[in-house]
């Protein structure tokens, strides 16, 4: 009777144990954004006040707006008789989470998969893997336009442009997730492994049951690095392709108005901080999902 009244008042607690927690965060993430804001307004007024010059760097309204002009920005008309900034600035960030999205799903599927034959095969990832590190440091402005130029006419109305800046995403995603994956299939309990093997378990078998869940940390850990990767690359992508619907089109626009109206640009930037910090957090939620649903959390 005294086991079945304790494991009847185990969720109780684990549920204030999890709203604690969810509070806990919430308050932190409160606390440092109000920092934050503190920092910079600080920083400003200081600056103003005592004629503070960082080389060609000078704190004024021009450089460093206040953060209430910039959040004020978003509810003022776009232009005259236009409609307000935020609606302007939310269709931006539609069109260009659909780019980042798709780039995301692709690079994730391409890293992934090219992680596993390289966590397969030893010889490939010792001809491959210094090529695929070697890829990431040619600078993405230099990649991006001749990727416009190359998938750009191969692919169908559809998906004419913005397709090309999902490739550039992509380009963003894979490298991550590939070495992540890598790292958490060969990160396996050899006991564990010896194990699947003296069952007569198949490579596929031993992919799926053994190796992947084992390496659910480090690709989840990929994933949250490479969904606002995924961000910056879309909005990097659109400027070659000359894109204006997105939110690169838009930072290219206010950024040719930045001496007299700067808010719209930090506007436009705060916009963008917002879709990458969303795009973490679906990677964040589908990854408590998965925890949760592991053999160890369903008993």
């Amino acid at each position: 009777m005294a086991y079945a009244a304790s494991a009847t008042a185990r969720p109780p607690l684990l549920d204030r144990e999890r709203t604690r927690n969810a509070a806990a965060s919430v308050g932190l993430f409160l606390a440092v954004l109000i920092a934050l804001w503190a920092l910079w307004e600080g920083f400003k007024a200081f600056g103003e006040s005592t004629g503070l010059r960082l080389g060609q760097f000078e704190a004024n309204d021009r450089t460093m707006p206040h953060i209430h002009d910039i959040v004020s920005t978003l509810f003022e008309p776009s232009r005259r008789n236009g409609p307000l900034l935020i609606d302007v600035l939310w269709d931006a960030a539609l069109f260009t989470a659909k780019e980042a999205a798709v780039g995301f799903t692709l690079g994730a599927l391409i890293g992934f998969v090219l992680g596993a034959l390289l966590a397969h095969f030893v010889l490939l990832q010792r001809g491959f893997l210094p090529y695929i590190v070697a890829s990431q440091t040619i600078p993405i402005l230099a990649v991006a336009p001749m990727v416009v130029v190359w998938v750009n006419p191969r692919l169908p109305p559809g998906l004419k442009d913005w397709g090309a800046v999902a490739v550039i995403s992509a380009y963003l995603t894979f490298f991550p997730v590939a070495i992540n994956t890598l790292r958490g299939l060969t990160s396996v309990d050899p006991r564990a492994l010896e194990l699947m093997r003296s069952y007569a378990a198949g490579s596929w078998k031993v992919l799926w049951k053994l190796r992947v869940p084992a390496a659910l940390p480090f690709i989840f850990a990929a994933l949250k690095i490479a969904a606002p990767a995924s961000v910056v690359g879309a909005i990097i992508g659109e400027l070659p392709a000359s894109i204006q619907n997105g939110l690169g089109g838009a930072i290219l626009n206010f950024n040719q108005y930045y001496v007299t109206a700067p808010t719209r640009l930090w506007a436009t930037n705060l916009i963008a901080a917002l879709l990458g910090i969303s795009f973490f957090l679906v990677v964040l939620l589908a990854e408590r999902l998965a925890v949760r649903r592991a053999p160890e959390h369903v008993a």
